[in-house]
């Protein structure tokens, strides 16, 4: 895949100019998570999730415009899962992969009927969607030899989901950019999790994608998602910068300054207190003002 699309052709040189420095932002951050989390490697598989929304679509791009110049050498397949919701355009999608000259494969699976059997009229579905589209993911990575699995999540999301778990979940957790599967078989990256959503919505439109949207439900809303969502981008409009500030404290985490014993010793302070008296011979010099 190149710039060479007729979305991007039909830019005025302006418009072509500020194209080209979203694409290298873009490739840069993508770039910058990869590396700083490991996430490809020489001679990985990687498996694109690709949805047809906007996120998955750029993920794509801008993954396969990285692989022409890597220094590892890796393979990327485009997977869509066709959960055979009424009215999906299910040619869309492997037009768009042929013309484009991209590897991909369509999964079949009637998850929809499932979804809509379970879950009483009104409820969600996002949830048990998401277990059925992850199933299905999972053991077609399993059966074609996919080293990794990489889905679109981007830095919204990641602090979306944040804040969800403080204020919903009682949990200091988010979206990891890298992790191992609840059953150990399955790498899952997302290489997006440096970048911007309100970029990617822009080089999406600018690249023109023949973006599915997901109506499952009727285009069902999580009202508590996007209530983090406005309160992220009323912060943004109103104190610049604090958003950033926040996304880095994700990557900065002082464990003996929180409060869970499972993942610091507070019951071994004792002892390493003791332990460093012993060696100095007294204990002149401490400071209680540092405590």
């Amino acid at each position: 895949m190149t710039d060479k699309q007729p979305a991007v052709l039909a830019l005025n040189e302006k418009q072509r100019f500020e194209f080209n420095k979203l694409k290298k932002r873009l490739r840069r951050l993508v770039g910058e998570a990869i590396a700083d989390y490991a996430m490809i490697k020489d001679g990985d598989k990687v498996m694109v999730c690709l949805s047809g929304g906007k996120d998955s679509f750029t993920l794509l791009d801008i993954l396969l415009s990285l692989k022409l110049n890597a220094p590892v050498s890796f393979d990327i397949v485009a997977v869509n899962l066709d959960q055979k919701q009424p009215g999906f355009p299910e040619h869309v999608l492997p037009q768009y992969l042929e013309e484009c000259g991209i590897p991909f494969h369509i999964i079949e699976q009637d998850t929809y009927s499932v979804v809509k059997r379970v879950v009483p009229e009104g409820q969600t579905t996002c949830g048990l969607c998401s277990r059925l589209r992850r199933g299905a993911l999972y053991r077609y990575a399993l059966e074609n030899g996919i080293s990794k699995i990489a889905l679109g999540h981007h830095r919204d999301d990641i602090l979306e989901t944040f804040f969800l778990n403080l204020f919903h979940g009682g949990t200091l957790k988010a979206m990891a950019p890298k992790l191992l599967s609840d059953d150990n078989k399955h790498i899952v990256i997302r290489p997006l999790a440096y970048c911007k959503e309100r970029d990617i919505n822009e080089y999406a439109r600018l690249r023109d994608f023949p973006i599915i949207p997901c109506n499952l439900c009727g285009s069902q809303e999580n009202l508590q998602r996007q209530a983090m969502k406005t309160m992220l981008a009323e912060w943004d409009k109103r104190f610049p910068g604090r958003v950033d500030t926040i996304f880095g404290a994700l990557k900065n985490v002082a464990p003996s300054h929180l409060a869970d014993p499972t993942i610091f010793d507070f019951a071994e302070l004792e002892a390493l207190r003791n332990s460093t008296l012993q060696s100095t011979g007294n204990d002149e010099g401490l400071d209680i003002l540092a405590i």
